[in-house]
């Protein structure tokens, strides 16, 4: 395991925008993740999900993992001629973080993201690819996915009790047909994309090299 005091010494260089030592981390198939794709993608993470910077080993270890799922998905919207999503589907997203996070202000968000050892644009660059695996998601899988009349009602019968609680004012099975329906293709197109992702894990061969999580 690398010693703290280097480890924190790593992390003070990130956080205060220094250049660090980068190196290869993992080889995915004919990619290579580098240890400062690694802490970006941590930073964005934690920074998104409103959670305290944490740039440990395991930590690492787990944006690793994210990072050969991305590399898989970056492969097949390119193999597949999948688009982008759009710059200013990014910045209305980035925007819309600024004014509810942060008031508006530049200076408030610069110095948050400076916690997590990121630049604005690196942000952005963030949020423009989710948009796209959100985009591509959606191409890819919900034309596979079908929810008939028949489930939506089993649903609606087993949850009863729940829908009443959360819909107090008006429950009933044809106000709430049109949102189970949606909840339902989210959660079966959800699966379809975690089943072909695990599928194609398998046969990309992954190598994590020596010392790079230490």
């Amino acid at each position: 395991m690398m010693p703290r005091t280097i480890l924190l010494l790593c992390l003070a260089s990130a956080l205060n925008g220094a250049s660090v030592v980068d190196r290869m981390a993992v080889v995915v198939g004919k990619h290579v993740v580098k240890s400062s794709d690694i802490f970006r993608d941590l930073g964005a993470t934690e920074f998104l999900n409103r959670e305290q910077p944490n740039f440990t080993a395991d930590a690492r270890h787990k944006a690793a993992d994210r990072l050969i799922e991305q590399t898989i998905i970056r492969d097949e919207i390119a193999s597949g001629g999948y688009k982008w999503a759009s710059s200013a589907d990014a910045e209305a997203l980035l925007d819309k973080i600024r004014q509810e996070r942060f008031g508006g202000s530049d200076a408030r968000l610069r110095a948050e993201l400076s916690r997590y050892g990121l630049t604005e644009e690196e942000l952005r660059e963030q949020l423009l690819w989710q948009l796209t695996v959100l985009r591509f998601i959606d191409q890819r899988f919900r034309a596979g996915v079908l929810v008939t009349d028949e489930d939506v009602r089993n649903y609606y019968d087993l949850h009863l009790a729940d829908l009443k609680r959360q819909y107090p004012q008006d429950s009933s099975f044809e106000t709430l047909k049109p949102k189970i329906r949606a909840s339902l293709e989210g959660e079966r197109i959800n699966q379809n994309f975690v089943q072909s992702i695990e599928g194609a894990r398998k046969r990309v061969h992954v190598r994590y090299l020596q010392g790079a999580f230490e």
